[in-house]
């Protein structure tokens, strides 16, 4: 009995020193998100494009280190949707590139749950995951970072799936280096500050 309690101390001084990684998806269409904007008086702003419903889905992560308190941003696109052999790959993708144990928050999608993440938890035991409550979006920092990316995307054109892929590569990108924007997710979330 005191081998099982001291194992499971072992765990938690482990997961001390862990990064937290809050993790989502979302989609991006070539048909343009479109939203208020200025225009001279009397002239209603015209946004031509083709109709096209080539879809972009990705999968991004808003990472924490409870050490240091660095933030970071990890994503990945695909061209179809995600699922779970994808989450999967995006978790060892994280792996790779986070060396402290590795604490996982995910929503309770279908895609999140399954044989291929409990053959993943097996394999990586410095791999954790947890869950969100049931509909309660409003607590993961990576929504903040989606509203961030459609923000920038918004009112846009691109010709074709390269030009989307582009688009949200570099909003993407501009996000990612930007710490005040990441800790802006993290404080418009209902979870309690990480921060001092």
């Amino acid at each position: 009995m005191e081998e099982k309690g001291m194992a499971t101390d072992k765990k938690n001084a482990n997961r001390l020193g862990a990064t937290i990684a809050f993790i989502d998806e979302s989609g991006f269409r070539l048909i343009p998100c479109v939203v208020q904007t200025w225009a001279p008086r009397g002239k209603t702003p015209v946004l031509r494009h083709r109709f096209q419903r080539d879809k972009l889905s990705v999968i991004s992560a808003v990472s924490v280190t409870q050490r240091r308190r660095r933030l970071g941003l990890y994503w990945r696109l695909h061209s179809e949707n995600i699922g779970q052999k994808d989450v999967c790959a995006f978790l060892r993708y994280l792996l790779r590139h986070i060396r402290s144990p590795l604490i996982a928050l995910l929503d309770n999608s279908r895609t999140h749950k399954g044989k291929p993440l409990q053959q993943l938890l097996w394999r990586h035991p410095r791999l954790h995951v947890e869950y969100f409550p049931a509909y309660a979006p409003e607590l993961n920092p990576d929504e903040g970072v989606w509203s961030l990316a459609k923000r920038q995307l918004a009112n846009g054109r691109p010709d074709d799936f390269l030009d989307l892929v582009l688009g949200v590569s570099l909003a993407l990108e501009r996000i990612s280096i930007s710490p005040s924007r990441l800790r802006g997710c993290i404080e418009k979330s209902g979870l309690p500050l990480f921060f001092p």
